[in-house]
């Protein structure tokens, strides 16, 4: 049975979010065959202008015809600022949307960029007769975005994650990456934990997935172990990912321990059935169970039921 989240929407892996550029069908063959939990074929930022509207042909290609398994299948489209940004929709819905399972919408700036893009999907779905809802997913990237992140959440019940994308974020307000990194000062903790944190707490608030974007020093493996798991700490469900090189590192990272899991099984059972018996908190191998203690391993154990664990 396909759980949802609090809206209806499918609960879907998210653990590494891969990216691929749209204009490459070569990058597109060899990432549905990686098994990630989710792909998204980007449209955007690794397409130049030039190659956009042709690009949309390869994504429609790439849906209908390759094998992506379980992998989650998204489109990553340019924003409604944009000269594509309805076209990148309707073409691509037209095309393969019984194939396609969410869209990726850049640069929100407020709850109607996202309500555009929502009511457009439902024209279509209407259209074309779908017997399913396209999902939406947000890159919060812009400063006015992270203003208005806490309505953008609340936009549309289509919607099922939030995105923190660093980089146009670090345009848009400006960051000095000189002072953020040395060699002359560093900057004192995280430049990016406010940011963060308020994504993932207004996607915690809605019901939907948090997820931390892109790290881009590839060749720092350790690096983007540690990013995965700060994003982890704050109740992000996953990373994206740049390189397939980074895929096994935030599909093991971001999926519960075994011996974690069982904890959670093993502690709920317990305070389950002291409740039964009339009593509050129960002990059991020396550990506490209370009610909140059982609310906070929920989350393991909802992530273990998606994951099949």
């Amino acid at each position: 049975m396909t759980m949802l989240n609090k809206h209806g929407q499918p609960r879907r892996p998210r653990r590494c979010q891969l990216s691929v550029p749209a204009s490459s069908t070569k990058m597109i063959e060899k990432a549905a065959e990686s098994g990630v939990d989710h792909v998204f074929l980007d449209l955007e930022d690794a397409c130049a202008p030039n190659q956009k509207v042709g690009a949309r042909d390869n994504i429609i290609d790439a849906l209908n015809n390759l094998n992506w398994g379980n992998t989650v299948r998204c489109v990553r489209i340019n924003d409604t600022g944009t000269e594509w940004c309805h076209d990148d929709v309707i073409s691509v819905v037209e095309g393969a949307g019984t194939n396609l399972d969410v869209i990726m919408l850049t640069k929100p700036y407020d709850a109607g960029d996202v309500q555009f893009v929502d009511k457009l999907l439902t024209q279509l779905e209407l259209k074309l007769n779908l017997d399913k809802k396209i999902g939406l997913e947000l890159l919060i990237e812009e400063t006015l975005g992270l203003q208005n992140v806490e309505e953008i959440a609340a936009s549309t019940p289509r919607l099922e994650a939030m995105i923190f994308g660093m980089g146009d974020y670090s345009a848009s307000q400006g960051l000095d990456f000189d002072a953020m990194w040395g060699p002359d000062y560093k900057y004192p903790g995280d430049v990016f934990h406010y940011a963060k944190f308020r994504v993932a707490m207004a996607a915690r608030a809605r019901g939907i997935d948090a997820i931390d974007g892109p790290y881009g020093n590839i060749g720092n493996e350790e690096g983007y172990r540690e990013s995965c798991l700060q994003a982890r700490a704050l109740g992000m469900v996953g990373k994206w990912a740049l390189h397939p090189r980074q895929i096994p590192h935030a599909q093991e990272l971001f999926t519960p321990k075994q011996e974690k899991i069982e904890e959670a099984r093993k502690l709920t059972a317990a305070y389950r059935e002291s409740e039964k018996e009339g009593k509050g908190a129960a002990m059991i191998d020396g550990k506490f169970a209370d009610a909140a203690t059982v609310r906070y391993y929920a989350n393991t154990l909802d992530l273990a039921e998606l994951y099949g664990l």
